[in-house]
């Protein structure tokens, strides 16, 4: 899936990292407990750390290097050492920020977009948020205030946790840093564990973990005298049909256009080579063409495939590769390599998964780092904001079938969606109503689109044990769902009320931590995402559906765009989820022995989540050869992840001691005068 460019540009800005810290209201905060924290999340920033201690707070940055790398160094001040902060992200218009802020009388001791950042907050305090385009979450300490000011970007592609007592807040890049410190306590929360085996993800500000928040997209929490306030900046807004945009096809056309070129633009901006993952797909294929327009330079691809035909790409990844003329570097996945890393992508996504796709991510990445590349640009956003996956196109041929649900041609326009899917392609039309059917007439449901999808994935909630059932009795995932959307639904056409669900729950909560920061900081390789500009999701959520979606063709604009600058075997080709082999990986020949024994009945029952007896039964239907399905599939890899998850950070979870930690420098004002 992928691609390279291989310049030098203008200087400037710092880099993906990690951070984390804490407030302890009645202790000093120790510098060691900070460097156990950034110890545990090394590998986000290998190049360099660095932490600041002032009396009860202490945070500290662990640093990727991109930008400004010999001037960047964090914890960073403002002029009077008034402001430090810890920063991870790019704030991709830094330099114009700049220099509105100079003109303003503010000096500048580095390049980095750091120090732009600090000084940005000092001039507009929060309202600086609205000025940013970038993808971050940082941190900022006032002395004088004694307060904190956490933010994260605002679709969350970077990630921020938190755990908090009247007397201590703890936060971290990722949750392994908050449960070094001591004080902290780690428990698997049952209610998370119902949302993701419903959603894919937790509802946020909730995770997996009992107490552990995370910073919701979009937000930022202000911290002073152990009050904690959690406040939105930011806010996802679809156009009702009397809002729409009001330009012609070929107006909007241009408009994204021209938008979408000044992200890619500004997301070229490093001192180290920027890569472009090819997937073989329409969106990357997009992006690598812009990136063609705007810097003319050597591209290099990198694409992973897969050696079982159902999923791999290989083909269409070098139609691409070679229509751009790209040097290009394929490899295919295994199953076996899928199953080996499982465990290493399981601890780093910190969350039980339903699919094995992140771990040929993670090798992507692996393969990208060993090519000494620390940042690649993607594709990811545009199925959301175009109306891409298939979930869309299911959503509209079921409100169509529900007008008429006693047709038997209607339910065969379903299997036009899922031409991958053999299953699918035989059954008749007595199968499809008994799969698609579910809850057909309730289409005033504000989730109508997502129905199906979520039923079908709870059904992974029926292998748990009776001890957790029992728990999760009173229970209803959907109920904060419903509390969160509060009526922001109630106006919108059925494709903006779908495209919204999509983008808060599963592109933020699954696929920008699962598939994108968490897998590719594992190799300390940064992701940037052009379609995730909130210039274009802003523009594209103002769109008519049928700018976006036109009867089953999806994604028409940005097809029209590309007429002519694409190869025809990508542009028009079908729609293919990224998908991977599940059973062939646990269940097939060579399959790992961590797999036999985090399904054993001693583990099941030792880690108690789940049924023994119910996986049994699973497991005899999977490996009998018997049909099974993509639900069976789902369960399968959410109890190995699940059980690998309790294993990781439960049961053998210990704290760092001195022997293991990194050199970092402790900073101070004399570091900077």
């Amino acid at each position: 899936m992928w691609n390279i460019l291989q310049k030098s540009r203008t200087a400037g800005w710092i880099n993906m990292c990690g951070i984390a810290g804490y407030i302890d209201k009645f202790h000093h905060a120790e510098a060691s407990v900070i460097n156990r924290m950034l110890t545990r999340i090394h590998y986000r920033g290998p190049d360099e750390c660095g932490i600041y201690v002032d009396k009860n707070m202490g945070f500290g940055n662990v640093r990727l290097s991109i930008i400004d790398i010999e001037g960047g160094h964090q914890p960073m001040p403002n002029e009077d050492f008034n402001l430090w902060i810890v920063f991870n992200g790019e704030i991709f218009n830094y330099i114009e920020l700049r220099r509105e802020l100079e003109e303003k009388g503010h000096h500048f001791r580095t390049q980095s977009d750091t120090e732009v950042l600090v000084h940005l907050f000092d001039e507009y305090g929060e309202e600086c948020l609205s000025k940013l385009n970038g993808q971050f979450v940082f941190s900022i300490w006032d002395r004088k205030k004694q307060e904190m000011f956490l933010a994260r970007d605002r679709v969350g592609i970077r990630p921020l946790f938190y755990w908090h007592t009247p007397e201590l807040f703890v936060f971290g890049s990722e949750i392994k840093a908050i449960f070094e410190h001591q004080d902290v306590n780690r428990e698997i929360s049952v209610e998370g564990l119902a949302e993701t085996f419903t959603f894919w993800t937790t509802i946020t500000p909730d995770t997996v973990f009992k107490g552990i928040k995370e910073c919701p997209p979009g937000c930022f929490i202000k911290i002073k005298n152990g009050n904690i306030k959690v406040q939105k900046y930011w806010e996802l807004n679809f156009a009702s049909p009397n809002n729409y945009y009001k330009g012609s096809f070929e107006d909007a056309i241009s408009d994204f256009s021209e938008l979408f070129k000044d992200s890619v633009r500004i997301r070229l901006r490093a001192d180290v080579p920027v890569a472009a993952y090819l997937s073989g797909g329409l969106d990357s294929s997009v992006t690598t063409a812009f990136i063609r327009e705007i810097e003319p330079d050597i591209l290099q691809t990198f694409s992973v495939g897969f050696t079982e035909d159902e999923f791999d790409e290989t083909y269409f990844q070098n139609v691409a590769s070679e229509y751009f003329n790209t040097k290009h570097i394929g490899f295919k996945c295994t199953s076996k390599e899928i199953a080996d890393n499982f465990p290493k992508v399981v601890w780093h996504c910190e969350i039980p998964l339903l699919r094995t796709s992140p771990s040929p991510m993670y090798s992507l990445s692996k393969k990208v780092r060993e090519n000494n590349i620390k940042v690649v640009i993607t594709g990811e956003g545009a199925d959301e904001l175009l109306a891409g996956y298939d979930i869309f196109k299911e959503n509209k041929v079921r409100h169509f079938w529900s007008k008429d649900r006693n047709s038997r041609i209607r339910p065969l326009l379903l299997k036009k969606l899922y031409p991958y899917i053999s299953a699918l392609q035989n059954a008749d039309t007595n199968a499809l109503k008994l799969f698609f059917g579910y809850k057909l007439d309730e289409t005033g449901s504000p989730i109508y689109s997502h129905l199906l999808r979520w039923k079908n994935s709870s059904n992974i909630t029926n292998h748990f044990s009776k001890a957790i059932q029992e728990k999760l009795k009173s229970f209803d995932p959907y109920l904060k769902l419903f509390s969160d959307f509060d009526g922001k639904l109630d106006k919108l056409d059925p494709l903006a009320k779908a495209q919204y669900i999509e983008i808060s729950v599963f592109l933020s909560g699954y696929l920008l931590s699962s598939q994108g920061d968490r897998i590719g900081m594992a190799n300390s390789v940064e992701g940037r995402y052009p379609f995730l500009d909130y210039r274009i999701i802003e523009f594209c959520a103002s769109l008519p559906p049928d700018y976006k979606l036109k009867g089953l063709n999806e994604k028409v604009l940005l097809k029209k765009l590309m007429k002519g600058r694409l190869p025809e075997e990508i542009l028009n080709r079908p729609k293919q989820a990224y998908r991977a082999p599940i059973l062939s990986s646990f269940l097939g020949e060579g399959a790992p022995d961590y797999v036999r024994e985090v399904l054993s009945t001693g583990s099941l029952n030792n880690t108690g989540i789940f049924n023994p007896e119910s996986v049994a039964k699973l497991l005899d239907k999977m490996n009998s050869g018997k049909s099974y399905s993509e639900i069976d599939n789902m369960a399968l890899t959410a109890v190995i992840s699940t059980q690998l998850l309790h294993k990781q950070f439960i049961e053998d979870f210990k704290h760092l001691n001195k022997n293991d930690l990194i050199n970092c420098t402790i900073r101070s004002e004399s570091d900077y005068n």
